[in-house]
């Protein structure tokens, strides 16, 4: 049988969480409030609770679900060749309604479903969905409604269409948000839009722009800060680019790289 919390009062509030993160732990599922609407979630490294999760929402595998995480931090752990325009973008809106796409840590021991290598990661913001990832850790995610309903901005919506198939239920009151987050594919070199959603695209553009000009702007310095101390300029993230490669046979030079050694990898 469901349980329902009232998160609107202190009491409600802690009861509500302690429960919901045993339900999680145990591989239940739980309905949590977000900033757009409410999500059906359950622990993202349990494929039983996926599976549960997915069949509470008449959802195939071939539909995985994103995963919410608590910080920022969190991304390199679950993600793999994460492009800078992406952690530009994670600086501008997260937390917030922008899911991303990326590539997946291979070695991560779980199974969303068919997600050809990738996962969809977001950070709400919203403090009880927050505290309750910073507890259980990160969560599979998606809108709170049966696959072809409207999304759920209450709990008595949320309720009406998956009933009984959720342990908790986690009421905060209707939900602030009217949309679902706008959703990128960021495995490409220029992010594509998979979803619109609450933020709009417009924003997300202006947002690009300014990292690449700021990009280009720190290279440019750092070529001349080289250039002033006979360097070789460093690349992003402090990788130094390779100076010119010494003619074959040349003599070893006293302090320096010699003929034959291999040359750093261009960043």
């Amino acid at each position: 049988m469901s349980e329902v919390f009232d998160c609107t009062t202190p009491e409600g509030l802690a009861a509500g969480l302690e429960a919901a993160a045993q339900a999680v732990r145990a591989g239940r599922v739980v309905v949590l409030p977000t900033d757009t609407v409410y999500g059906i979630g359950a622990d993202a490294f349990n494929a039983d609770a996926v599976t549960a999760l997915l069949a509470a929402k008449g959802r195939g595998r071939d539909m995985p679900p994103p995963v919410l995480v608590p910080n920022l931090r969190t991304v390199d752990g679950l993600a793999r060749e994460v492009p800078d325009y992406v952690r530009s973008l994670i600086g501008a809106f997260w937390p917030g309604p922008l899911t991303l796409v990326v590539k997946s840590q291979p070695s991560l021991s779980w199974d969303l479903g068919e997600t050809n290598g990738t996962v969809a990661l977001r950070m709400p913001d919203n403090e009880i969905a927050l505290s309750l990832l910073g507890d259980v850790g990160p969560m599979a995610v998606t809108s709170a409604n049966y696959t072809g309903s409207p999304a759920a901005r209450t709990v008595a919506e949320a309720q009406g269409q998956l009933g009984a198939a959720v342990a908790v239920y986690l009421d905060a009151g209707p939900a602030t948000g009217n949309a679902a987050s706008t959703m990128l594919d960021c495995t490409t070199p220029v992010a594509v839009t998979l979803r619109e959603g609450a933020l709009a695209r417009s924003d997300i553009d202006v947002a690009l722009v300014a990292a690449a000009e700021a990009a280009r702007t720190a290279r440019l310095a750092e070529e001349k800060r080289a250039a002033a101390e006979g360097r070789a300029p460093r690349g992003p993230r402090g990788v130094r680019k390779p100076g010119p490669r010494p003619a074959p046979n040349a003599p070893a030079r006293r302090g320096g790289r010699v003929a034959g050694q291999r040359r750093r990898p261009q960043p």
